[in-house]
């Protein structure tokens, strides 16, 4: 088993999830469409592409296309034209009518550097809907059953909408893409979407939720305790490592949520440090010094700058400044209760209308994507302790408490 601190595992790297993968597997398998929820570094991109793996072998077809960098319809219908090329399902009907397009624009085409520009170049505002139907059509006439994989779905719509600001075309391509795959009434291609920012905070605030009601909802949730101290001594045992009793109990603990991407990354700042110190074990007094040292550090930024990057995509920038204001309130005063809302809700509403609104939809997001908890007490708290602390060390020095400011 190798260690992971950014990509997708998939075949030996790829551990759990056995009752995850057999549910998905199963509603694959019955042509139900899926819409793969959970928070951010849960694994949502591997489990597919195990899922996608294991699938092949049993006879089916996988098209993963991530649209993370898409800026309209048209390049989503080009990206999936290319994953299909990419995983051989037959696309006649799409390739030759792409195909005669490239045979006027280019003298000599290298398929492999130019399937993307083909494919592109050949979309249009006017045709993406027709190009799309057949595209899936041919897909439905695969002599394999085809599932197709569309990852960052809802960056994609969450951009399209701040270019246009309005939901008109966010609205036409989920209401496009719900007609064509309903027609096949269980016999065509199954989808799954997925993504880093939560689809469902989004189509509620823009009032299109019965846009994706056809997919059933699958929450990948966190490691439990037992499953991060397994993952990480497989980890130890692969990599040689010796560890003190109670190092792989100290990192959940230290952790505070079996998050599978920070399991592996706490590992792998442990295993650096134990390879710079020459160290001949790891000890539970390390657990501590690296958590601080490297992934509270300058070398965990990346992975934690994510989160705010993330936030940043799924939010407008009035309710981003209330999220961030939400979040310094719980990660300094370890919670954000009923109190501090309705001072919030007060302070807002002196340069905005819907404040208690806004308020509600940032929770709606904070406690979707993960950010926080609420918890029998009414009050929102964090889970991830890596998180509550690197949000609490990036406010602290200039933040005022909520109930101390003058209102």
């Amino acid at each position: 088993m190798k260690k992971s601190t950014g990509r997708w595992v998939s075949g030996e790297d790829f551990f759990d999830r056995e009752q995850d993968l057999k549910i998905l597997k199963q509603q694959v398998q019955d042509h139900n469409h899926i819409l793969l929820t959970g928070q951010r570094r849960m694994g949502k991109t591997s489990i597919t592409q195990e899922l996608g793996r294991q699938l092949q072998e049993d006879g089916w077809a996988y098209l993963f296309c991530d649209v993370e960098g898409a800026k309209c319809p048209e390049d989503v219908i080009s990206e999936l034209a290319y994953s299909a090329r990419i995983a051989r399902v037959s696309t006649k009907h799409v390739t030759d009518k792409l195909g005669r397009w490239v045979k006027k624009n280019f003298e000599e085409v290298d398929m492999t550097k130019l399937l993307r520009i083909k494919f592109r170049a050949g979309v249009d505002p006017g045709n993406w809907k027709q190009v799309g139907r057949g595209l899936l059509r041919d897909c439905a006439k695969n002599k394999k059953p085809v599932l197709i994989v569309i990852d960052e779905l809802p960056i994609f719509l969450k951009r399209m909408l701040d270019q246009d600001q309005n939901a008109k075309r966010v609205d036409e391509f989920l209401s496009w893409l719900r007609g064509e795959f309903q027609q096949f009434s269980g016999k065509g291609p199954v989808l799954i979407v997925s993504g880093s920012i939560g689809l469902e905070p989004l189509v509620r605030r823009l009032d299109i939720s019965d846009r994706i009601n056809y997919f059933h909802a699958h929450r990948l949730g966190p490691w439990n305790r037992e499953t991060c101290i397994r993952c990480f001594e497989r980890l130890a045992e692969s990599y040689g490592l010796s560890i003190e009793n109670g190092v792989a109990e100290s990192v959940y603990e230290t952790l505070g949520i079996g998050i599978p991407q920070h399991v592996q990354s706490f590992f792998a700042r442990l295993h650096d440090f134990s390879e710079m110190h020459q160290l001949g074990q790891i000890m539970v007094e390390h657990v501590d010094a690296v958590y601080h040292a490297a992934l509270l550090g300058p070398s965990g930024q990346i992975d934690l700058a994510h989160y705010r990057s993330r936030l940043k995509d799924a939010l407008v920038e009035k309710t981003y400044t209330i999220a961030e204001t939400i979040l310094a309130e719980a990660a300094i005063q370890d919670s954000f209760t009923p109190g501090d809302r309705k001072i919030l809700e007060q302070e807002y509403g002196r340069i905005m209308d819907d404040a208690p609104y806004c308020i509600a939809e940032v929770l709606d997001v904070l406690t979707h994507d993960g950010y926080l908890v609420l918890n029998d007490d009414n009050c929102y708290h964090f889970s991830f302790r890596l998180l509550k602390d690197w949000w609490a060390a990036t406010f602290r020095q200039n933040y005022v408490p909520i109930k101390g400011r003058k209102n």
